[in-house]
């Protein structure tokens, strides 16, 4: 009797362990952000529900090309709770990325979302990296009309391999779901990561670091 209450225990603190490692679910029909409230909370405090109207629940633009006019020839248009407050607390979110011709959404993660990408127009190489210490890139070429999923967390970036734009939608899992550019966060920070912990991580002279960093 006591191994079965024992096994009983063990089994009802997996289940309480993954309840709470999982979102909640919404206690009321909306949360819309009141983006006014000085009150900190994870996450974004609610509006009067009296005080919602329609163009809380609504964005314009995505109709619109970004300028890929930069260093890495593309231009995210992002969704999320900051844009579309009626988002706040539903986990979800989305982006209009457009790529010039060779164009990179550079190698970053989300740290709090899964994506999954649909190719509007164009033709993109995707890849993710996987884990310590296996580091499997996992890619693939995509065109119009098909679908790619990035795992939460996991380094992932696209490329442009046509000659002309390409233009794709991403669905995240995640009002909010943050996002770290490698790069930028690596040679950009502020104040700048120690150049010398930076040239034994990539086993390069410090000068090389401090060049790259540069840049930033």
């Amino acid at each position: 009797m006591a191994s079965r209450i024992n096994l009983l225990s063990g089994v009802l603190a997996l289940i309480f362990t993954a309840a709470l490692a999982s979102d909640s679910s919404p206690l009321q029909d909306f949360c819309v952000a009141d983006a006014n409230s000085a009150v900190f909370v994870n996450g974004l405090v609610c509006k009067d529900p009296k005080t919602v109207q329609a163009n809380d629940f609504s964005f314009s633009g995505l109709q619109m090309a970004g300028n890929t006019s930069n260093a890495v020839g593309s231009r995210v248009t992002a969704v999320t709770v900051a844009q579309l407050p009626g988002l706040n607390t539903l986990g979800i979110s989305l982006a209009r990325i457009d790529y010039a011709p060779w164009g990179i959404n550079p190698p970053h993660t989300h740290p709090r979302a899964s994506e999954i990408l649909t190719v509007l127009d164009g033709c993109l190489e995707v890849g993710f990296v996987t884990s310590n210490p296996e580091n499997r890139l996992i890619t693939k070429v995509l065109k119009k009309g098909d679908v790619y999923v990035f795992p939460i967390g996991l380094i992932h970036y696209q490329r442009n391999v046509g000659k002309e734009m390409a233009i794709a939608i991403a669905a995240l899992s995640s009002q909010n779901p943050g996002v770290i550019t490698i790069a930028n966060a690596v040679f950009g920070s502020n104040p700048d990561t120690p150049s010398d912990i930076l040239a034994k991580a990539f086993q390069v002279d410090k000068n090389v670091v401090k060049f790259i960093q540069s840049k930033f």
